[in-house]
């Protein structure tokens, strides 16, 4: 039952502890996402949402704990490779290269690692966030935050992930750009993409993923889904400060 229950899981989180040199963040945290799952990790700021997302990464190695990514450990392995593996990461911030046109950035780190049979490229990024053809040849820099919010995702998406991670999907962005955000990830989910999304926005989260864990202090609190997730306002005032 344990092997079957393995095999249907793509991301695996169980009880990691993390830090930042003696100040510890996490305290036995755990999730989990299915293949073709869309699943939101929420809580108040400072609750350690960003250091989940880094331990997952290997930008901040978890010290103990499990992390096993489509079947293997990847705890202790450097980044760069836990990436190979088929994750893509959002950063919170975007953090798109200035200095590199919009085309440039989305090519940098393309790859087709598992054979899609579907696969994204340039012409289907253009298709999916149409001003970016029409940005291609202006630098990182020149673009605004929604267009750099789009190249990130893009960028990401170039890489083929098996689980797209996105830290703050929409934050600080103009209502009109989140809305296209919040479409552009519900055409994903319809794709069968695994995702793992943090955000402030509970509506629209309870409205496009499927279950969802909530942090508080570094250790997972509450896990459900988005129907179980609104049949309990007290919940959220509780642990999200809505």
């Amino acid at each position: 039952m344990a092997e079957a229950t393995m095999a249907d899981t793509l991301l695996d989180v169980d009880g990691i502890e993390t830090c930042y040199g003696l100040s510890q963040v996490l305290f036995g945290l755990s999730l989990s996402i299915k293949p073709g799952e869309m699943v939101s990790l929420m809580g108040r700021n400072g609750m350690g949402k960003t250091t989940t997302i880094r331990s997952i990464m290997g930008l901040t190695p978890a010290r103990s704990g499990a992390i096993r990514f489509a079947g293997t450990d990847v705890r202790q392995l450097p980044s760069y490779r836990i990436a190979k593996l088929g994750i893509g990461l959002v950063p919170e911030g975007r953090q798109i290269f200035p200095n590199l046109t919009v085309r440039e950035n989305l090519v940098a780190a393309a790859a087709d690692r598992f054979g899609s049979a579907n696969p994204w490229t340039l012409a289907a990024i253009y298709v999916l966030f149409p001003r970016l053809a029409e940005r291609a040849a202006n630098m990182g820099n020149q673009l605004s935050g929604g267009e750099q919010q789009m190249l990130a995702i893009g960028r990401a998406l170039m890489t083929n992930p098996k689980l797209l991670i996105l830290d703050e999907a929409t934050e600080g962005l103009a209502p009109l750009i989140r809305e296209e955000i919040w479409n552009c990830l519900s055409l994903l989910k319809s794709r069968g993409q695994s995702i793992l999304v943090v955000d402030k926005n509970v509506d629209h989260l309870a409205r496009i993923c499927d279950r969802h864990f909530i942090i508080e202090r570094g250790k997972t609190v509450w896990s459900g889904t988005s129907d179980q997730l609104m049949a309990e306002p007290d919940l959220q005032h509780k642990y999200l400060g809505i």
